[in-house]
């Protein structure tokens, strides 16, 4: 028998999203652990504009030149959702534990469910709403607000997993017909403008009172052989990943990919005692346990019937779309 041709794409297109973004989610806990450990002597604008200068090129050979987009506006937000989400979530990283960052992070598929019940009017089932709960309090027991031990600095992150779900469903439900090369090209075209506008303001002197984030407010420094081989071991992870995890979600089953994605909190543990010696407590454990078990059931339960359906729930956008 002939297997329909959409029906054979989708079959084929599933274990190319899995082969897709385990690499894609190891490369980015190694990508915020070199980062988090270079935050000392570089800033992170200047990482911006030459990590950008160098992929720039092979995108736009990747897209074979052919970079024009029709949906420039939705493009474009998205671009903007996914600086944010850096914004918030780099300073915070050279300032706790990755494993705390990360779990902080993956509250995104929390803030996609209540998302696409305001954005793309859907009904979210009781039991799901209670799995959101579930995840936010694990939320609760790592940053623990009321101890003598919090800092606001893990809100950070958090604010980080609000605009990744942002831009995951405009990812989903506005530029699932772009190229991922051509996404990951507009978005390096946004970290060049955006760092390359910092980084001139703080050589002309601005600065920002009462402000102590090294990180964003570093002048442009010198760099030794080592920082450019970082640089280009940067720029090869950056590639990896914007092709990787635009792939994964061309799948058929996104919301199984973005189960996968809880895959970052293990990857992040372990380079963060790779490269920094951590080890998380016991109640951040517990915490990432319960986040990433109400993660996976608001992805993974079948959703509740749309108002609107021609849109797309949150199951099926990603939590996360990566550079």
């Amino acid at each position: 028998m002939v297997r329909p041709r959409h029906q054979e794409t989708s079959v084929t297109r599933l274990p190319q999203g899995l082969f897709a973004i385990l690499p894609a989610v190891f490369a980015m806990a190694l990508t915020d652990a070199i980062i988090k450990n270079w935050s000392a002597g570089i800033s992170l604008w200047q990482i911006w504009v030459l990590r950008s200068a160098l992929v720039l090129p092979v995108l736009f050979v990747m897209a074979r030149g052919r970079v024009r987009v029709a949906r420039a506006g939705w493009v474009g937000l998205r671009c903007l959702a996914l600086i944010g989400m850096y914004l918030t979530m780099y300073p915070a990283l050279p300032l706790i534990d990755m494993a705390l960052a990360g779990a902080a992070f993956y509250t995104a598929p929390l803030f996609i469910a209540g998302l696409s019940a305001l954005v793309l009017g859907q009904r979210i089932a009781g039991r799901q709403w209670l799995a959101i709960l579930v995840g936010f309090a694990g939320l609760l027991l790592i940053v623990r607000p009321f101890g003598l031990a919090f800092t606001p600095i893990v809100l950070l992150p958090v604010a980080a997993a609000f605009c990744y779900a942002c831009a995951a469903i405009l990812t989903r439900a506005h530029c699932m017909e772009v190229p991922p090369a051509v996404m990951g090209f507009w978005l390096n075209v946004a970290f060049l403008g955006f760092g390359g506008v910092a980084a001139a303001l703080l050589q002309a002197g601005v600065t920002l009172p009462d402000v102590d984030f090294p990180f964003l407010l570093a002048p442009w420094q010198s760099m030794s052989l080592a920082d450019w081989g970082t640089l280009a071991v940067l720029a090869v992870l950056m590639i990896g990943i914007s092709v990787g995890v635009a792939t994964a979600y061309k799948s058929p089953q996104p919301a199984v990919i973005a189960a996968l994605e809880y895959c970052y909190m293990i990857f992040a543990c372990f380079w963060g005692f790779v490269f920094f010696a951590e080890v998380p407590d016991v109640w951040t454990v517990i915490g990432t346990a319960l986040i990433a078990a109400s993660g996976c059931t608001v992805l993974l339960m079948p959703n509740g019937r749309l108002r609107h359906p021609s849109r797309t729930w949150a199951s099926d956008a990603p939590p996360a779309l990566a550079e």
